[in-house]
């Protein structure tokens, strides 16, 4: 029993003996392993990128690009084949030869026919021509329509008498001589101050020009529909045509 008691004491001096000889393992701080994966991480950005083919694709032709041959129908009413008739050379004129287009009329389903062809530069041009025969299918001259092929910035508007305010019979009558006037005075002098065109045709208001323009007549033509006096309604649309003109 006592030899026990000696021997252990010895021991445990023994093993302490040689923890205190092994080496402290040293810890690192978190800075420097963050500095580390910084450092890392612009390795990893300075690598050039990995090279990847590009896609080869034989060109296109112009007539590929274009795409198949579009066309465009303009219905014509009975009342309008006379004129049509008698300006067709005006009309065929400006399509043909300045926007590379063909067109025809077609005597069964009575349509103004409008289509592509290979020279045909811009596709805008057949919405340009339909623009073009439906203004002068309305009721426009063929000068003012004209300026459709012209001019970008110009529109078709079209509403009904009877969309501003329900008439009926001789009151629908008085609103539709209040917009046309005396001899058409009145819808002249909505034409000079907002220059515009405007097309009467029954209880129908067609009105050929620019966006801004075509608010300032569609306006005007709604006031005397409602009832305004034509003198209020001059004195407002040239304030407004003066307005407009010292903005732009």
């Amino acid at each position: 029993m006592d030899t026990d008691k000696n021997t252990t004491p010895d021991v445990a001096a023994a093993v302490e003996s040689k923890e205190d000889a092994e080496p402290f393992t040293k810890v690192k701080s978190k800075k420097t392993q963050k500095r580390k994966r910084e450092q890392d991480g612009v390795e990893m950005d300075t690598e050039g990128p990995v090279a990847s083919k590009r896609p080869q694709f034989p060109p296109i032709s112009s007539d590929k690009l274009r795409g198949p041959d579009e066309m465009r129908k303009v219905a014509v009413p009975a009342h309008r084949y006379t004129p049509l008739k008698e300006n067709w050379l005006k009309i065929f004129t400006p399509i043909v030869e300045n926007l590379q287009l063909q067109v025809r009329f077609n005597l069964k389903t009575r349509n103004v026919e409008i289509k592509t062809c290979k020279d045909t530069q811009d596709i805008g041009s057949l919405t340009k021509a339909a623009d073009f025969v439906r203004a002068f299918v309305l009721g426009f001259q063929v000068e003012d329509a004209l300026a459709l092929i012209r001019l970008d910035e110009l529109f078709l508007e079209t509403f009904d008498v009877t969309d501003v305010k329900p008439l009926k019979g001789d009151h629908l009558s008085r609103a539709i001589g209040r917009i046309a006037g005396k001899g058409g005075k009145t819808k002249f002098t909505i034409e000079n101050v907002t220059k515009t065109r405007i097309v009467l045709a029954e209880t129908k208001v067609h009105i050929l020009g620019s966006f801004q323009n075509i608010k300032m007549a569609r306006t005007a033509i709604c006031n005397l529909i409602l009832g305004s006096p034509p003198s209020k309604v001059y004195g407002n649309i040239r304030v407004v045509a003066s307005r407009t003109a010292e903005r732009f």
